[in-house]
């Protein structure tokens, strides 16, 4: 845990894979939506099958491979553990808040993550927390709201109950993401912790359903539940592509940028996910982009641009200091 300020070249690195991340990963909303609203799958089983895949598709590429590692020593392997229990809970916070507060809402909350990183970084990790973060993170959490229209009064018509889950989604993605941080620093390759955390999270996702009895929306009721899709071929390979494509590339580009970058950094870089999906949105769906949106996407884009110019300034001071010019 160190509070050393990154490299220029390693901002510059990390910027560039956390950004491809949100990229992915912000086509993973219009996927699920697919499925949800063709074929009414409920969230938490979509959520089991999903974690299933990615953890199916990428063991046998790195048992195949010699890039990254499947051995892990046993004290890591808790760890690991607990990453996966930490994925899965926020894969079923995320998901029930959707069906509970809406898209608009639940996007809102759950990247009030970028605030949680933040601080809580500062407080476990000992990262940096100044005024440049601040003003970043308030830059980004505004254009959130803009982007996902969460200024329409309708769309805050919540009980109690909605707005705790889509908090909580939202600590849960820090905490996230403070692991995948600390898994950085343990030396775990992040492929490695990627295929772990997503076998675990599965095995976890498999328990929330089948012991809660339907007691929690989205879970199954009966074990036939699991196989909710039957014979539509499509749909699964909807649920295979959503995997394999952009979870597997998104969350796997995330880990790889915690390596270049502190936690609270790499979320906000990928708080621009929204803007990204609003544009996808556009081009797809044929959805439109008020000028609100278009607001927003801008403030989520200033945010960010901001940051990266703010941390290579702070790179070039520290530099400056650490390394005074050689005297002949």
């Amino acid at each position: 845990m160190s509070n050393i300020t990154p490299s220029k070249s390693h901002l510059t690195r990390g910027y560039t894979i956390a950004l491809i991340s949100a990229g992915f990963l912000s086509t993973t909303a219009i996927i699920i939506r697919y499925l949800t609203q063709t074929y009414q799958l409920p969230a938490l089983i979509l959520a089991c099958w999903r974690d299933t895949f990615v953890f199916l598709t990428l063991l046998p590429i790195l048992a195949l491979g010699r890039w990254a590692p499947l051995r892990v020593s046993r004290a890591h392997l808790g760890f690991l553990v607990l990453f996966g229990l930490v994925l899965a809970l926020f894969n079923s916070l995320w998901t029930l808040s959707v069906s509970l507060n809406g898209a608009a809402v639940s996007t809102v909350l759950a990247y009030c993550s970028a605030g949680f990183t933040a601080l809580l970084g500062w407080w476990f990790l000992k990262e940096r927390l100044d005024w440049g973060k601040i003003l970043a993170v308030a830059l980004t959490l505004a254009g959130c709201v803009l982007v996902s229209n969460a200024l329409d009064p309708a769309a805050w018509r919540l009980n109690l109950l909605g707005i705790m889950t889509g908090i909580f989604s939202g600590l849960w993605y820090a905490v996230y993401t403070l692991m995948g941080r600390s898994a950085s620093q343990r030396g775990l390759n992040p492929w490695t912790a990627l295929v772990y955390t997503f076998g675990f999270a599965a095995v976890f996702l498999l328990a929330f359903n089948v012991f809660s009895g339907g007691h929690i929306p989205g879970t199954a009721t009966r074990m036939a539940d699991f196989l909710w899709l039957g014979k539509e071929w499509i749909g699964w390979g909807a649920l295979f592509l959503l995997a394999a494509g952009p979870t597997l590339a998104g969350f796997g580009l995330y880990n790889v940028s915690l390596t270049y970058l502190p936690s609270s950094v790499a979320n906000l870089v990928v708080t621009i996910e929204p803007a990204f999906t609003a544009v996808i949105a556009y081009l797809l769906l044929g959805e439109r982009l008020s000028w609100i949106q278009i607001a927003g996407s801008l403030l989520i884009l200033g945010g960010v641009v901001f940051l990266r110019v703010y941390e290579g300034w702070v790179a070039r001071g520290v530099k400056t200091v650490v390394e005074p010019p050689v005297q002949a």
